[in-house]
C-alpha cells in the first residue's frame, strides 16, 4: 500500500505569484490599463488644459494693462514736452521784449527790427502750440523736444540777464556821473561857505540864525538850539586846528588822548580827536551854570529878575554886533576879556605852546590883554565869543537853560544822549576784546554837554563803548 505524500504549499504560492506577475507584464506590453488609471489620467489632462487656458487669459490681461500704462506714459511725456516748449517760448518772448526795450535807448533800428521779428516768431510758435493742444496732436519725439526746450529756455534767460547787466552798467555809469557832479557841486558850495565865513569873521559878523531885530520876548528854545549848533561848529574848528598843529610838531597824539581819557577803547584811530574835543568843551563850558562863569556874582544874584534877563540879552546883542578884538581892545577889563584870558591859559598848556611856536610869547601877550594875529589865537577868540554869547542867551531865556553831562560808564539812553559815532552799535560784544558778553553800550566820556530849557531837553553828545558799569546822570 502506497504512502500518501503531503502537498507542497510553499511551492504552490510561489508559482501563483509568478503567474500573476507575468499577467501584469503582459497587460503593460499590450497597453491594457485598468479602468481606475484611465479616469485619473483623464482628470489630469483636463486640469492641464484648464490651467493653460487660465495662463493664456492672464497673459492677455497683462499685455492689455502694459499697453494702457505705456499709452498713459507717452501721453504724460508728450504733455510735459508741450509744457516745456510753452515755457521756453514764453521765455523767448520775454527775452525778445527785453531786447526791444534795450534797442530803443539808445535808438538802434536794426536791433529793434531783429527783436520785433523774434517776438513775432515766438508768438506764432505759441499759437501753434495752442492748436496742437486743442487738436490733441501729440509730439512723436517728446524726449528730444524736452531737451531742446530746456536749451532754448536757458538761452533766453542768458540773453535776458545779459541785457539786464548792460542796463545796470548804464545806470551805474549814470550814477557815477551824478556823484561826480554832486561832489563838484558840494566842493564848490564848501569853498563858497568857507569864503563867506572868512569874510564874515573878518567883518565881525557871526553867521548865526538870530536876526538883528530879535527881541527878548521872541526868544524860544529853537534859537538856543540853532546857536548851540554854530557854537559846537566853532569848537570843532578850533580842535581841528589844534590837532593839525600837534601833527606838524610831531606831538604824541595817542599819549595826549590817553592822558585826557585813560583806558578808553577807540574803534578807529581818528576817534581820538573826540578826546580833545571833550577836553576843550570841558574847559570852555566849565561854570556855565553860573552868571558870567563866576561864582562871585552867583551869591549876589540868587533871585534872577526880569531886569537880569534883559541885561544878559543886551550884552548878547552888544557883543554879537562887534568884532571880538575891537570889543577886547575897548573893554580890556570886562568880564568877557577876563573869560578869554582865563580860558586860553587853562586850555593851551605851556608845553603845547612851546611845541607849537618854540616860545611862550603868545601866552605872555594874552596875559597882558593882547591877542596877536595868529591862526590859533583867532580860532580861539571866535570859539570863546560864541561860547560867551551862548551863555548870555541861556540866561536870557525863561526858563533859563541849564547844562548837564553824563558820567563815564553810564548806560546809553536815547533820551539824554546821542552818539558821535555808530561803531559801538555795529560792533558785537564778542568782537570787542575789551568787552565781556554781558557788557552793554555805555558812555566812555561826554564830548559835548547837553542842555535843559524847561521841558525841552537837548541831548549831550557822547563817545560810546561797551561796559558793564552804570552811573547816573549828573
Amino acid at each position: 500500500m502506497e504512502t500518501v505524500k503531503p502537498l507542497d504549499v510553499a511551492s504552490g504560492k510561489g508559482k501563483l505569484r509568478r503567474t500573476f506577475a507575468k499577467v501584469l507584464n503582459i497587460k503593460k506590453l499590450t497597453g491594457v490599463v485598468p479602468e481606475s488609471d484611465k479616469v485619473e489620467r483623464v482628470k489630469k489632462s483636463q486640469e492641464k488644459v484648464k490651467l493653460d487656458k487660465d495662463l493664456v487669459k492672464n497673459a492677455a490681461n497683462l499685455s492689455e494693462s502694459f499697453d494702457k500704462l505705456e499709452e498713459e506714459y507717452e501721453k504724460r511725456l508728450a504733455m510735459e514736452a508741450l509744457l516745456a516748449k510753452l515755457f521756453a517760448t514764453v521765455s523767448a518772448i520775454k527775452s525778445g521784449y527785453a531786447q526791444l526795450q534795450h534797442a530803443q535807448s539808445p535808438y538802434d533800428p536794426n536791433g529793434i527790427q531783429k527783436a520785433d521779428n523774434l517776438v513775432v516768431t515766438e508768438l506764432k510758435t505759441l499759437s501753434e502750440l495752442k492748436q496742437s493742444f486743442l487738436k490733441k496732436q501729440l509730439d512723436p519725439n517728446p524726449d528730444r523736444t524736452l531737451v531742446l526746450a530746456e536749451i532754448q529756455e536757458l538761452r533766453s534767460l542768458l540773453k535776458t540777464y545779459e541785457i539786464m547787466g548792460k542796463k545796470l552798467e548804464c545806470q551805474l555809469k549814470l550814477k557815477d556821473s551824478e556823484i561826480m557832479f554832486l561832489k563838484e557841486k558840494f566842493e564848490e558850495s564848501m569853498n563858497q561857505n568857507k569864503f563867506m565865513e572868512k569874510k564874515l569873521n573878518q567883518s565881525g559878523q557871526l553867521c548865526n540864525p538870530l536876526s538883528h531885530n530879535l527881541h527878548l520876548s521872541a526868544l524860544n528854545p529853537t534859537h538856543f538850539v540853532t546857536y548851540l549848533h554854530h557854537t559846537v561848529k566853532s569848537i570843532r574848528g578850533f580842535v581841528k586846528l589844534m590837532v593839525e598843529q600837534m601833527k606838524l610838531t610831531a606831538w604824541e597824539i595817542d599819549m595826549a588822548a590817553d592822558t585826557i581819557q585813560p583806558e578808553v577803547f577807540y574803534y578807529k584811530q581818528d576817534h581820538k580827536c573826540f578826546a580833545f574835543e571833550h577836553f576843550v568843551c570841558k574847559v570852555m563850558f566849565e561854570a556855565f551854570h553860573l552868571p558870567y562863569f563866576s561864582s562871585e556874582s552867583s551869591s549876589a544874584n540868587k533871585k534872577k529878575s526880569k531886569e537880569d534877563k534883559e541885561m544878559f540879552f543886551e550884552r548878547f546883542t552888544e557883543l554879537r554886533s562887534m568884532k571880538t578884538k575891537e570889543y577886547l581892545a575897548s573893554r580890556p577889563k570886562s568880564r568877557f576879556s577876563k573869560f578869554c584870558r582865563a580860558k586860553y591859559l587853562q586850555l593851551v598848556h605851556p608845553k603845547m605852546e612851546q611845541a607849537f611856536f618854540g616860545h611862550l610869547h603868545l601866552r605872555n601877550q594874552i596875559s597882558a590883554n593882547e591877542f596877536p594875529e595868529t591862526s590859533l589865537c583867532s580860532a580861539f577868540l571866535e570859539m570863546a565869543k560864541r561860547v560867551w554869547l551862548l551863555h548870555c542867551l541861556a540866561f536870557s531865556l525863561e526858563p533859563e537853560a541849564s547844562i548837564f553831562q553824563v558820567s563815564k560808564g553810564c548806560r546809553f539812553s536815547e533820551v539824554y544822549m546821542k552818539s558821535v559815532t555808530e561803531d559801538a552799535f555795529l560792533t558785537a560784544p564778542e568782537d570787542d576784546e575789551k568787552s565781556s558778553p554781558e557788557s552793554e553800550v555805555g558812555a566812555a566820556f561826554t564830548v559835548v554837554p547837553g542842555f535843559r530849557i524847561g521841558k525841552t531837553l537837548l541831548q549831550c553828545e557822547v563817545y560810546l563803548t561797551r561796559s558793564c558799569q552804570r552811573r547816573q546822570i549828573r
